[in-house]
């Protein structure tokens, strides 16, 4: 199955909480995507990681994503070697995706920016036809994208490029509401983290605005990018 977009993700919720928005947008405009989460969140403080598996499910259907998959790599341990690279090869190579969402560069989990930099080093690795990997037993031809953007997670890091999300707000709510455990949920008798306050939900509330604001929309998600982006068409920007 080809896909428009494949969101890669160090943990179950990342790509809620970060581009859920603009994979809401580009799914209602008839695209295809799909998300890949690298680890189950086994090291959460709250819920367990079958729990996650059925949180990451029930967000896949309010999402509408055509393929969802979890590597199962170790949660905080996981690492950017041939190995870990090699399984990320081989989903973009089975996906075939024209752009990737990843990790944020840097960010307070250290997971993030290490996901950030594997996602980056499998995604150039991906276009050398010399590296042979197979799917179901059946050899696969090297891909690239043509578009890799890192979502914008717990700390502020300055967008490059911002996706007007003011009518898919209520659907990202709805996606990250999926997870049950991890956010704030008065009704959950587990301990308190740093994600499970309601001011943590208000935060994300909080910086879609401040991004609607800098393009003068209602809400926004930002993406950095490592490479300069061009435009064909000026009278099309926000």
């Amino acid at each position: 199955m080809k896909l428009d977009i494949l969101v890669l993700a160090a943990h179950p919720d990342d790509a809620e909480l970060c581009c859920s928005g603009t994979i809401l947008k580009h799914i209602r405009q008839g695209k295809k995507a799909g998300i890949i989460d690298f680890t189950r969140g086994e090291l959460g403080t709250r819920g367990s990681a079958e729990i996650r598996d059925a949180e990451a499910a029930a967000s896949a259907r309010v999402l509408g994503l055509s393929a969802r998959e979890n590597l199962r790599f170790r949660d905080g341990f996981f690492q950017n070697d041939e190995q870990h690279r090699l399984e990320i090869i081989r989903m973009i190579r089975k996906y075939q995706p024209d752009i990737v969402l990843t990790n944020a560069l840097h960010d307070r989990h250290p997971d993030h920016g290490r996901g950030g930099d594997l996602a980056n080093d499998a995604i150039f690795l991906s276009g050398l036809r010399r590296i042979e990997t197979s799917d179901e037993g059946r050899a696969q031809t090297e891909w690239r994208p043509r578009l890799v953007l890192q979502y914008i997670q717990d700390r502020y890091i300055r967008p490059d490029i911002i996706v007007d999300i003011s009518d898919e707000m209520e659907g990202k709510l709805e996606s990250i509401r999926c997870f049950g455990t991890q956010f704030f949920n008065p009704d959950l008798d587990e301990p308190q983290t740093y994600i499970s306050s309601p001011e943590f939900m208000d935060s994300i509330l909080g910086r879609a605005r401040e991004f609607g604001k800098d393009i003068g929309v209602k809400y926004g998600e930002g993406f950095t990018s490592r490479k300069l982006l061009g435009v064909s068409d000026l009278f099309n920007l926000l």
